[in-house]
């Protein structure tokens, strides 16, 4: 099982809200530009007034924000996995602790379900995207963030280059640590999702990361080491191949002034007959009952 997923590997990583944090907060201070994610986001769906909000893997509620000020009438409602996780969220009241192959919820309660990078944490995507199709009503949307293969191009290549250092000698094959979110990206989830749902369409917000030293890059890379450590080679240690990914930073800041990582995430919309597919279904029916 890719460490990703690996039930072991999340219980470290969400036994609290600490490695989720500082990577938004790394996020949130070096993105050029600087957009509010969550706003521009939910600003690619089509909301009309009250609806029924299930946040799927909610965590300590950074979506709830946004929501609740561009949703003030909405109906929100969050679960999670992990219990640390939901510990300093705002909205308790309608929190759960629950599992997303589960889902606690009556059949077509929901209007939206929002899976915000998560959906590839889950060890049986398929049956969590079954689970979401039965609690959305049959015009409800699936909003699923997350991030393209292409993302953060720039730290694998560090991150292979170290391993490459640190491989013994004369080893051929191996597999520098992959990002979690290679189990379920822009491109994987698009075709994923269009086996279930009659329409999907995919946003892209391209982006960078401009770092003036190497301390926040390490601190992010370490935010992320209970999923990349297990992938290392026998014999690579995480510490040594820190300290070259650090070595190799610090040149590049001597040589560039600045490291800039490329980013490209986005938000995949599914839906039946919702949303943008909405006007195109109500077309096509007076289209066939005018030839009737």
């Amino acid at each position: 099982m890719f460490s990703a997923n690996n039930p072991d590997t999340l219980r470290q990583m969400y036994a609290t809200d600490e490695a989720w944090r500082i990577r938004q907060e790394t996020h949130d201070r070096y993105s050029v530009p600087a957009v509010d994610f969550a706003s521009w986001a939910l600003g690619c769906l089509d909301w009309h007034g009250g609806e029924w909000i299930l946040d799927l893997g909610c965590g300590p509620g950074r979506w709830f924000a946004t929501v609740q000020k561009i949703l003030p009438d909405a109906h929100y409602f969050g679960i999670d996995l992990h219990p640390g996780m939901l510990e300093t969220h705002p909205q308790r009241r309608t929190l759960i602790v629950g599992n997303a192959l589960n889902l606690p919820y009556a059949s077509g309660t929901f209007d939206v379900v929002m899976a915000n990078h998560m959906m590839y944490h889950i060890p049986d995507i398929e049956g969590a995207i079954h689970e979401i199709r039965r609690v959305l009503k049959p015009d409800g949307v699936l909003m699923a963030t997350t991030n393209s293969v292409h993302n953060m191009p720039e730290l694998q290549v560090l991150l292979h280059r170290a391993v490459t250092l640190l491989v013994s000698p004369g080893t051929d094959r191996f597999q520098t640590p992959l990002p979690p979110s290679d189990l379920f990206t822009l491109e994987t989830g698009t075709r994923l999702l269009s086996r279930h749902f009659y329409a999907v369409a995919r946003y892209d917000l391209p982006s960078a990361l401009v770092f003036p030293s190497a301390a926040p890059v390490l601190a992010y890379l370490e935010s992320t080491r209970a999923a990349r450590e297990p992938q290392l080679p026998h014999g690579v240690h995480w510490n040594d191949v820190m300290l070259i990914v650090g070595e190799q930073i610090n040149r590049l800041l001597e040589h560039f002034g600045e490291l800039v990582i490329s980013k490209l995430i986005g938000v995949l919309v599914a839906t039946d007959r919702g949303d943008f597919i909405r006007e195109y279904e109500t077309c096509r029916a007076n289209a066939h009952e005018s030839k009737s």
